[in-house]
């Protein structure tokens, strides 16, 4: 029996075929033209019916350090993925209390959804490294599929031997995503410099940058500041 959660788009009515949906997760400070390309690229190369941006809310690798608050971070890539019909955007992670952990999410939406819904957790090659060490690794592997996304030229060897030596039941699928050279960072730093970061990130999410002040020295002092 589905347990419904708010904040999720619906899927899965027909249960006479499977349903793909895509979920990507990050802290998206802010989201960038590599997460949506790799979103599209994803999209494509598994077919999904759906790809969900779910901004995490209290980032469990990022405790202690200065994040943007969540608000506009989900404000950003609601703005972002607009555009796309295939793309969603979800308070879910940011609207529920305490860390942010993948594989609670995934539960929530394993029990959301119909069976005929298959998940698929979009991620870096680099973070495959590491899921291996994540909360709950092993349920991770029963409850989706993971794409790796890679840069032209990763040797993703490593990566592989590190999933297949662990003995978890984790189905890897790795697909190549040139646009993966764009940071959030790399955003946040060159705005703090007063830099353009003109086709790294959309438009509209420049626009609300620059309309709220985001990254500049001053607003990066105030979040780290809040952070302590």
């Amino acid at each position: 029996m589905s347990v419904r959660q708010p904040g999720l788009p619906e899927l899965g009515a027909d249960p006479s075929r499977t349903y793909r949906l895509g979920i990507m997760g990050g802290t998206f400070d802010p989201i960038h033209y590599g997460h949506l390309v790799t979103a599209e690229q994803a999209r494509e190369a598994l077919r999904l019916d759906l790809v969900l941006f779910m901004p995490a809310g209290q980032p469990a690798f990022k405790q202690g350090r200065g994040v943007t608050p969540a608000e506009d971070r989900y404000a950003m890539t609601l703005l972002a993925t607009a555009a796309n019909p295939a793309f969603d955007a979800s308070r879910f992670e940011i609207d529920r209390e305490g860390i942010t952990y993948t594989v609670d999410t995934l539960r929530a939406l394993r029990a959301h959804y119909p069976e005929n819904v298959r998940l698929f957790f979009i991620t870096g090659a680099d973070a495959i490294l590491d899921i291996l060490s994540w909360r709950n690794a092993a349920e991770i592997a029963r409850l989706a599929t993971l794409i790796a996304a890679t840069r032209p030229g990763y040797d993703i060897n490593q990566a592989c031997e590190r999933v297949e030596g662990s003995g978890l039941p984790f189905d890897v699928r790795y697909i190549e995503i040139p646009a993966l050279a764009v940071s959030s960072s790399y955003i946040r730093e060159r705005v703090a410099e007063g830099k353009s970061v003109r086709y790294l990130t959309s438009e509209s999410v420049m626009g609300y940058i620059k309309k709220n002040g985001l990254y500049r020295r001053d607003h990066q002092e105030r979040v780290e500041g809040a952070e302590v």
